[in-house]
């Protein structure tokens, strides 16, 4: 079984990188030129409004819309009292009943120091938060917290050991908390020190920023996309990087003799005449990443629907018909689907609440090796997720981090015509509305000529079916109707 990172670069447009695993698209990442993201960039901002009604602040942080901050995410530092202690430990945040309300804490045009967690989706702003985390390779910095800890991911209980007890051996600084990534497992203790030794660095340039620099403006920028899926995905699984784009094979290979010397060679630059993406059959599976309908190997299907309040997926059984017991056909579509449902997930970066109906089943012992295999599937995701026991309807309710819009939602814009419903009104529909407003109109004694601008469906059947009525209100009412035909104009909003 063989694992490639595929990194595919358009100077001045967009950035893709797929990780391919034996054959099959696994994990995508997007990022254009003009939708670069904020998400861990660190800023100067300035409260410009506090809303008690819903415990959060509005900061501006030079990004053109203001951020959201609720009272969760307000780091004691900023509402204790001088000489008071005010480091909390990881994991341990205050509760919200312990927190004073916001307006104490806040006050318009004060300055604080913010890091954005959650990109801003159609017109909320971005999420920001002042507990600030600080990423390495192995390590994530957490300034302002107390204690050591080890990603939950890392289930080996002697590796867990082995890692805490590694962090326990490096001169860790004062006032800040650390833990130790899912990458980590495996690593040296001289490459956590390395790694310690580079964050710390960071750190302290920024904090010199934090007092001199005005308000609003950029204390620290994330590394660029190729960077952080290198630092952040790349291990000793994946066994090739190939990159489209000399310059950008260089900046891999250059990072990894900075973090892991032993892995350059993986590195390799692909000069063929035929696209990266197309030689690997990755473009094929793009294409159909953004449709409703999945096909499954079996013959089976799922149905997944983004609406702005959740993301619902429906299990269908299709034309498999291999077992004979209804409950057996079952159980065989909905495990594959829980696997395909949570690779699609990951490749379409839909997050917020998920709701999956699988296939009923009846015996309670084959819904959860069901919810096992979906538990399985997701246990790979970068991105934090819960998931809730599968119900006797089939239905596992879930919800999964969101720290940008999705895949669909960057690349697709909303149809003007069915405004994103992807159903307009029949001609009839539309004629009957519209001999009702016409109606409406010439009734009017200061109206002389009416003129409409309809969809080219619409005159055809107004101009044919409707003719007569037209003539009669013409007639009735000595009015003139013009009726033009217009492929621009939106059915949806007559």
């Amino acid at each position: 079984m063989s694992t490639e990172m595929l990194i595919n670069f358009a100077e001045s447009d967009e950035c893709r990188i797929a990780v391919v695993h034996d054959g099959s698209l696994e994990e995508l990442y997007v990022e254009r030129t003009s939708a670069a993201s904020h998400v861990g960039n660190i800023y100067k901002g300035r409260v410009v409004n506090i809303e008690p009604a819903i415990q959060a602040a509005f900061i501006d942080f030079g990004a053109g819309k203001n951020g959201f901050l609720h009272v969760s995410d307000l780091h004691p530092r900023y509402y204790m009292r001088k000489g008071q202690e005010y480091t909390e430990h990881i994991g341990k945040r205050k509760a919200l009943r312990d927190r004073p309300p916001i307006q104490q804490c806040l006050k318009k045009g004060q300055d604080l120091v913010v890091q954005v967690t959650k990109e801003g989706i159609n017109t909320k702003g971005p999420t920001l938060s002042t507990y600030l985390s600080l990423p390495g390779k192995y390590l994530v910095m957490m300034p302002w917290m107390h204690d050591l800890g080890v990603s939950q991911k890392i289930e080996d209980e002697q590796e867990r050991a082995r890692l805490r007890a590694i962090l326990d051996e490096v001169a860790v600084p004062d006032k800040a908390g650390f833990i130790m990534r899912t990458a980590s497992e495996g690593c040296s203790k001289k490459d956590v020190q390395k790694d310690l030794e580079y964050i710390s660095r960071l750190f302290s340039a920024i904090e010199k920023k934090m007092d001199a620099a005005p308000s609003p403006s950029e204390l620290y920028r994330e590394s660029d996309l190729v960077i952080r899926v290198i630092r952040d995905i790349f291990n000793n699984d994946v066994s090739k990087i190939i990159c489209d784009s000399e310059q950008v094979a260089k900046k891999v290979s250059d990072f990894l003799a900075i973090i892991q010397p032993r892995m350059q060679k993986r590195v390799s630059y692909y000069d063929g005449k035929i696209p990266l993406f197309h030689k690997y059959k990755v473009e094929d599976e793009l294409r159909s990443i953004n449709l409703k309908r999945v096909e499954l190997k079996s013959g089976g299907s799922i149905v997944i629907e983004q609406t702005e309040a959740l993301v619902a997926i429906d299990v269908n059984s299709g034309k498999y018909r291999k077992h004979e017991n209804a409950e057996q056909t079952a159980l065989k579509i909905n495990v594959e689907a829980a696997k395909e449902i949570a690779r699609q997930l990951k490749l379409r970066d839909m997050g917020g609440l998920i709701i999956c109906d699988f296939i009923d089943m009846r015996d309670s012992k084959n819904r959860r090796e069901v919810e096992k295999a979906f538990r399985t599937a997701l246990g790979s995701d970068k991105a934090r997720s819960r998931i809730l026991k599968i119900s006797s309807f089939g239905i596992i309710e879930m919800t999964r981090q969101r720290m940008r819009p999705s895949l669909q939602l960057s690349t697709y814009h909303k149809c003007p015509y069915c405004l994103g419903s992807g159903m307009v009104k029949s001609p009839e529909s539309a004629a009957i509305e519209i001999m009702r407003t016409l109606n409406m109109a010439a009734a009017k004694s200061d109206v002389r000529r009416i003129e409409l601008s309809v969809p080219p469906a619409v005159a055809d059947f107004m101009l044919n079916k409707r003719r007569a009525a037209l003539a009669k209100i013409e007639a009735n009412e000595q009015k003139h109707i013009i009726i033009r035909s217009d492929v621009l104009t939106n059915a949806k909003r007559l």
